[in-house]
């Protein structure tokens, strides 16, 4: 075995302020004729996904090079810069094959083959996951993005905000997470939570692994989650945000439309048809060689529908690519024979002269062949037992810009999520397979292009690009706010349209109404008046204004149309359909409110410019008329003062105001009053403010969150100005008055 360099060893002369860290290189080594090295784009979804976003970003890819027991220097392909981290031959068996292949992927995809537990491959994880972090920690420049993917490296995050607690991490998995009673199984279940809570934003594919993440997160540390925030207490005392949300993975759907446009690629397409045989429908699966894909099944089903004369081999071919996967674990090797004791013993019952039952092929092909094989096919089967996405399924749709073809789609993939105008199918159900395969089979064409354009709308509004996006604005927050309202919150605005019952919440200074220097002269603008007016009248249709202002201090600047609900004081006052819900302080905050209001007075005294603003359970102190210097000092000065004087009040800092209360509450908490009292599925919240994160943060599932103007938020969407939010308030009322028929008044 050769020794693997210690990380200090490997070169970079280069600081990077984006970097992708994943096991693999988007690369695949060869060996030249001459013994040269050579460089090969590889295969795959992730590298299909981060291609584009790299050579953009002009970043780096951290990862190990395919190959054991060798060392390679930095180098460029493509457009982006490669730094290869070495493995050993005994380190791919035990890390690799090992704990990420033997123990996590089974685990994580609901234990379909048992895992194995065992030291020696989680002292492997550890140290491998240490040089991959180490790697990352020195291609980093100051400040940079690090980007790890996948379960085969879940402790780099914190290990680089150890090392490194300047960047900016990010975690994406691209399979499944299991719920808790599952996931426990793993003896260093906590270890594999921590790492993963070193990172700032942990994306997954679907809404429901997000959720099992975060009550793993419950059970086993107790942290406090709200909506797709955890809160994890640092060592320092300080408690940091983590978002844990769900980021489903496209693919570069322009990309596959242009390769299925050749003409060489439809010509190909034509010849593999003749190849076999000219059959009238043609069925294909393309998998990895995985036992969670689900090939048994399929294999099963199509073999009974041969045996009962419900299917005609003259008529119908399958043809089956499984490519090779991890073939030095015993589990693929026993799978492999399995799978090709099925395809020979239905070949041998059911193929004739001039026809094949099933086309195996247990290869791995470039991409302009799967093109060619995806217009080849009249029907494409994804009938894996658990997937966190399936992006072969998005390839096909992308391909068949002839708007046919059926797409038969198994329920436990993520991308069921999304694709919901396929054939849906419980795989476990044979019965229930058979059924949807010759349901596909007799499809007419007018029903298949009707599902075929709707599923190809769905993968070009979502393609990688949007992905990537939304996964690094909420990671970094950042990007230029463009002018109009982008296509990603226009195909929000549609599905908010359809919901049963929504609730618009809205604040109000800077995002109903443009900030001015004084509070009292603030108001909405007429074009969002006149929405929110609209909007109340729809039927199923409620609106809320959510603010910080006091309760009395809001309605007289609101001027809220009749129906609107107020929160005041940051959900500390309501006025709902019952009317107002007064506080009722204790004696003791009611003391503390009397020393609040004496201490800041005091410090606001000196300060030409501040003022106070009484709330009913605390108090604000604007800055907004002071220069930005002397804004910061005062609050600054205010915090600590009262800070050294009383315990437990909440301090919380907005846009040039601090503000302080004896009654904790926010507008994340109001949010799911107000949720709570109208009965809403589904929730658009808008907001310009720190203060306003704290409702994002309450949002889940189908809600909708979008900030207004620049700054990190948890928001998923943006808009620059009040007269945007107009606008979005605007289309939202006529998209949900056409969606419910012109019905009004809430029922």
């Amino acid at each position: 075995m050769t020794n693997t360099p210690e990380p200090d060893d490997l070169y970079v002369d280069h600081a990077y302020d984006m970097v992708v860290v994943s096991n693999r290189l988007p690369v695949d080594y060869r060996e030249g004729p001459g013994g040269e090295t050579e460089w090969r784009s590889s295969p795959g979804g992730l590298v299909t996904a981060l291609e584009p976003v790299m050579r953009a970003a002009d970043g780096a890819w951290v990862g190990w090079a395919g190959v054991a027991d060798r060392e390679f220097d930095p180098f460029e392909h493509d457009g982006i810069s490669i730094i290869p981290v070495p493995l050993s031959a005994d380190e791919l068996e035990d890390y690799y094959e090992g704990f990420s292949n033997d123990t996590l992927w089974p685990l994580y995809h609901d234990v379909i083959a048992p895992p194995s537990f065992h030291r020696e491959w989680w002292d492997a994880y550890v140290r491998v996951n240490r040089r991959f972090a180490e790697a990352a920690a020195r291609a980093a420049a100051e400040g940079a993005v690090v980007w790890v993917q996948d379960y085969q490296l879940q402790l780099v995050p914190r290990m680089l905000r150890e090392s490194r607690p300047d960047l900016v991490i990010g975690f994406f998995n691209h399979i499944p997470f299991p719920a808790y009673g599952i996931y426990s199984q793993l003896p260093w279940r906590r270890q594999v939570i921590d790492g993963l809570l070193g990172a700032d934003v942990i994306g997954f594919q679907r809404a429901a692994d997000a959720g099992n993440f975060s009550r793993a997160v419950r059970r086993l540390f107790g942290y406090t989650t709200r909506g797709t925030v955890i809160e994890v207490p640092e060592p320092d005392g300080e408690v940091r945000r983590v978002v844990a949300r769900h980021f489903p993975i496209s693919i570069d759907a322009g990309g596959f439309e242009e390769l299925a446009r050749r003409p060489d690629i439809q010509a190909r397409a034509r010849q593999i048809r003749e190849e076999l045989g000219n059959p009238k429908t043609v069925m294909l699966g393309v998998d990895r060689l995985d036992y969670t894909k689900g090939i048994r099944h399929r294999l099963k089903a199509f073999g009974e529908l041969l045996r009962d004369g419900r299917l005609n081999v003259e008529d119908v071919t399958l043809v089956q690519v499984a490519s090779p996967s991890r073939e030095r674990v015993e589990t693929y090797r026993q799978l492999r024979d399995e799978i090709e004791l099925m395809v020979g013993r239905l070949n041998g019952d059911y193929s004739t002269l001039g026809h094949q039952a099933i086309a195996y092929l247990h290869h791995g092909y470039p991409r302009e062949e799967m093109v060619a094989l995806y217009l080849a096919a009249d029907i494409m089967l994804v009938t894996a037992l658990r997937d966190g996405m399936n992006l072969v399924a998005k390839e096909y749709v992308a391909c068949r810009f002839d708007n046919d073809g059926v797409l038969l789609l198994s329920e436990f993939t993520g991308a069921s999520d999304e694709l919901r105008q396929a054939v849906l199918v419980n795989p476990h159900d044979i019965e229930g397979l058979k059924d949807a395969m010759t349901e596909a089979v007799a499809m007419p064409q007018r029903e298949r292009s009707r599902r075929m354009r709707a599923l190809r709308k769905r993968v070009r509004d979502n393609d990688v690009a949007n992905w990537s996006a939304t996964f690094l604005k909420a990671l970094t927050g950042s990007g230029q706010v463009t002018a109009g309202i982008p296509d990603s919150l226009q195909a929000a605005i549609a599905h908010l349209a359809g919901a049963e019952r929504l609730l618009v919440a809205l604040d109000f200074d800077g995002t109903l109404a443009p900030l001015v220097d004084r509070p009292e002269d603030a108001r909405a603008t007429d074009r969002a008046l006149e929405a929110i007016r609209r909007l109340a009248a729809i039927e199923d249709t409620r609106v809320a204004i959510v603010s910080g202002r006091a309760l009395d201090s809001l309605g007289e600047v609101a001027d809220p149309p009749t129906g609107t609900l107020l929160s005041g004081s940051h959900g500390v006052e309501l006025k709902l359909d019952t009317g107002p819900i007064q506080i009722d302080l204790r004696d003791a905050e009611l003391a503390k409110l009397d020393r609040l209001n004496e201490i800041v007075e005091s410090v606001a005294s000196g300060a030409d410019g501040a003022w106070i603003e009484r709330k009913p359970a605390g108090l604000a102190l604007h800055t907004r008329r002071l220069s930005a210097n002397d804004g910061v000092a005062l609050q600054h000065d205010a915090k600590e003062r009262v800070e050294a004087e009383l315990l437990g009040i909440t301090v919380r800092t907005g846009k040039a105001v601090l503000e302080f209360a004896v009654r904790s509450s926010d507008k994340g908490e109001s949010l799911n009053r107000l949720r709570q009292h109208v009965g809403a599925s589904v929730v658009l919240y808008i907001g310009d403010d720190v203060t306003d994160e704290d409702a994002f943060a309450a949002l889940d599932g189908d809600d909708v969150g979008v900030k207004v103007g620049q700054g990190k938020s948890l928001a998923a969407h943006r808009v620059r100005s009040p007269e945007e939010v107009a606008e979005l308030l605007e289309r939202l009322a006529d998209a949900r008055d056409a969606a419910r028929g012109g019905a009004s008044a809430w029922t």
